[in-house]
């Protein structure tokens, strides 16, 4: 298989089982952000591996410190070998950078991404896809999941996954309704979630403590998960169910969006009684 201008990489310690569960993402990190339940699950799986999608170059990112003086270029080469890192301590099945721009990616009449979406999701056939919230507030995470779903959307339901989910980044998701958002229980190995994250140097000496941060979110997610019951896991991450965009392609993602939104007002009104 050939990308278009992209790098594939296989892990020297890589699962060679079938992949069940892929993560298509914009930047290096994203993915061990809001893919840990499918990481965990890949890592831990006798049958299946996960395999990770990722689509930008890495370019325009904050550096500070030993990163400070930094082109482009260099900091595109720095992210790369992360992410590769990143793959070999989660025992990937596979990692396709694509080295797409954030402005191709927004651009919404640029359709060669959607092309290598299709041609990587017929070829590695998951079960399981995770990706950017339609809530998110990254522009170029809402165009990874436009395209996704275009993507997916062209595919014969036999060839598309049996679930896809939207996940928490630049927007948390524990406001949904309870019986909206999916709670993916990610409690086990605290450890490996840490050392994944913490491969990416260059981000967290750029000012971003994405470690912490996201270990944070899991054990808040959690705590807050249940206001009249004692904790059931752990940690917590969140997604959305991303399926009702496949299982009717003309509903709108605008307006599949904004009944999230509208669930989060109604419960607000009828909570406060002034």
């Amino acid at each position: 298989m050939k990308l278009n201008k992209g790098i594939i990489y296989y892990p020297k310690n890589r699962k060679e089982q079938p992949v069940k569960w892929l993560c298509i993402c914009a930047h290096q990190d994203d993915c061990e952000i809001m893919a840990v339940d499918g990481i965990l699950k890949g890592y831990y799986s006798k049958k299946y591996s996960f395999a990770l999608i990722e689509t930008s170059d890495g370019g325009g990112s904050s550096r500070t410190g030993e990163f400070a003086n930094y082109t482009d270029e260099m900091m595109k080469e720095v992210r790369i070998k992360e992410q590769q890192e990143a793959s070999e301590v989660g025992r990937y099945h596979s990692l396709y950078m694509l080295n797409y721009s954030s402005k191709e990616i927004k651009d919404k009449n640029n359709d060669e991404i959607v092309k290598e979406y299709i041609k990587l999701i017929k070829e590695l056939k998951p079960q399981v896809i995770y990706t950017h919230s339609i809530l998110d507030k990254h522009p170029t995470h809402v165009g990874v999941v436009l395209k996704v779903i275009k993507a997916l959307r062209t595919l014969p339901k036999e060839e598309q996954p049996k679930l896809f989910y939207g996940c928490e980044v630049w927007r948390g998701l524990d406001w949904i309704s309870d019986d909206r958002k999916i709670g993916f229980n990610i409690s086990r190995n605290e450890k490996l979630q840490k050392r994944i994250l913490n491969v990416f140097r260059s981000q967290i000496a750029g000012g971003k403590e994405y470690t912490k941060a996201s270990i944070g979110r899991r054990y808040a997610n959690a705590t807050y998960y249940q206001s009249h019951s004692v904790d059931i896991y752990k940690m917590i991450s969140y997604a959305i169910d991303l399926k009702p965009l496949l299982k009717n392609p003309n509903l709108s993602v605008k307006e599949y969006a904004m009944t999230f939104v509208d669930e989060l007002r109604n419960e607000i009104d009828a909570v406060i009684y002034e």
